[in-house]
């Protein structure tokens, strides 16, 4: 049975950034990613919108708003000095008719509390900056971008190799206990002995945590899976910003994003799921359509193609409120040394380098 000092469950973006940071905080430390996919960011990561975002849609005292504004920073400089593939490209976020002006008001305030750059623009101003749009108003967040993940997570991951980091591929973990000598985790018949286990698993990370002997419904860890679906734009649209619409109770709305591949792509809707599914379903395509043609009046149904889906992992189910990361040094539940990352969907990308720094923070006294 191999020994290591820190083992992080999930090569996603996150779980990448961690193994950097910890790395980098903890220099000497022997640490391990375990992946059960055959390749880094297989699920969440590689299935999303590529949005850095700047952190001006939730509460300010939450975890959310804290970790996407201190990440949306950290990540443009290391971007700047990695020479990862980004642009601040800006995003608008469109009134179409008077009902959404008290919507982009208490987004502004929220937004400003947040400490996020936005600016107001009038019709007239909306019509010069983007003049294929059709709206009333709108809120330009000046530091929302876009990234290409893969190049991301690429460098996250060529980083932690060089920092001797062990990854390992085709490794679910299958069973965890916690024993007198640290956690003894499971990976298809291997076995590996950690002292310290970020469980950043993120579509698995609450059958992680309930592995370890949590009551999941009881902590409140129990994820609900909510599906989104995206479809690319062809030919492009002559759209200069991200334009979203103002925001929904399970999303941000179907709205259009740019990549750093010269594509358009309107989405994701969402709607919750019983499993991991990433077919289209395109009895949906009325839905992008009607929805992006409310601010896109020159959209044509045949514009739209099928893309991609991705499945998000919310803490809330159908109908309930705000639930915030949960990031969590188990110490209080008899688990010491053992941090869980459960609910990490957006702004998870943006937030991956100041989540790594916080979970470097929780372990300290066990690293030093």
């Amino acid at each position: 049975m191999e020994t290591v000092d820190i083992a992080v469950i999930g090569a996603g973006v996150v779980g990448l950034a961690v193994a950097y940071e910890l790395a980098r905080t903890f220099p000497g430390q022997a640490i391990a990613i375990l992946e059960k996919n055959s390749r880094f960011g297989q699920e969440i990561s590689s299935r999303n919108s590529e949005v850095i975002h700047a952190g001006l849609y939730y509460p300010q005292e939450s975890l959310k708003t804290k970790l996407c504004v201190e990440g949306n920073e950290l990540l443009y400089e290391f971007c700047a000095r990695y020479q990862v593939r980004h642009q601040r490209i800006g995003k608008l976020i469109v009134a179409t008719h008077d009902g959404d002006l008290p919507v982009l008001e208490r987004l502004y305030r929220q937004g400003t509390v947040n400490g996020v750059q936005l600016q107001v623009i009038e019709a007239r101003e909306l019509n010069k900056l983007e003049p294929n749009i059709s709206a009333i108003a709108a809120l330009l967040s000046v530091n929302t971008g876009i990234i290409d993940s893969d190049n991301l997570m690429r460098c996250l991951y060529r980083l932690t190799l060089d920092q001797g980091v062990l990854a390992v591929f085709r490794s679910p973990v299958t069973r965890i206990d916690f024993t007198s000598r640290g956690y003894r985790l499971e990976t298809g018949g291997e076995r590996l002995l950690a002292r310290v286990v970020v469980n950043a698993a993120g579509l698995a990370s609450d059958r992680v945590a309930a592995m370890v002997g949590l009551d999941i419904d009881r902590y409140g860890y129990r994820l609900h899976y909510c599906k989104g679906e995206y479809y690319r734009l062809t030919p492009r649209l002559k759209i200069n910003h991200l334009v979203y619409p103002p925001p929904e109770h399970a999303g941000l709305g179907i709205h259009i994003t740019l990549d750093l591949h010269g594509g358009q792509r309107l989405g994701p809707n969402a709607y919750y799921v019983d499993k991991i599914d990433y077919a289209m379903d395109e009895t949906h395509r009325q839905e992008f359509y009607t929805a992006a043609w409310s601010y896109l009046p020159d959209l044509q149904w045949e514009d739209l193609q099928p893309g991609f889906a991705g499945i998000r992992p919310k803490l809330q189910g159908p109908g309930e409120t705000f639930r915030d990361f949960v990031i969590s040094e188990e110490t209080e539940k008899g688990l010491p040394g053992f941090v869980n990352l459960i609910g990490i969907e957006s702004p998870g990308l943006t937030s991956c380098l100041a989540i790594a720094q916080y979970v470097a923070s929780l372990i300290k006294d066990r690293c030093q």
